[in-house]
């Protein structure tokens, strides 16, 4: 009962955005995810547009979609998003064949990856200190 009162909890302070069958591997995936964790997210969008990687424009797009989200469904302030955490995970591999020497085959594995991106807004503490 107590571990559900703390799932609770944090859905309501974070946001999150799920791009599910991504035509790449986790292996791929995982140094880009965790290059732009705990970035705001304006600079975590402007490495992955000036990326070399080809699958950064998905992680970018899936990046925005919890950007809007946040601004939509929970009215945060898009200037104090930041990038709590980004994961990966596997889902289906497709599998080929391809004709090899001596009538073998050799097998090509297509895998598929999910990413998940998990938003959250930073509380700035207020000084209570005189003005001069």
């Amino acid at each position: 009962m107590n571990k559900k009162k703390k799932n609770n909890r944090i859905k309501l302070d974070t946001v999150r955005s799920v791009n599910n069958n991504i035509r790449s591997s986790v292996r791929k995936l995982n140094p880009i995810l965790k290059s732009i964790v705990g970035k705001k997210v304006d600079v975590a969008i402007r490495e992955l547009q000036f990326s070399a990687k080809r699958i950064t424009k998905e992680i970018r797009k899936t990046v925005s979609s919890a950007v809007a989200n946040a601004e939509n469904n929970n009215q945060y302030d898009i200037d104090k998003l930041i990038v709590k955490e980004a994961y990966c995970g596997k889902k289906i591999i497709m599998k080929r064949f391809r004709p090899r020497a001596k009538g073998r085959a050799a097998p090509i594995l297509k895998p598929y990856s999910s990413i998940t991106i998990i938003l959250s807004e930073i509380k700035q503490m207020e000084s209570h200190g005189s003005k001069s």
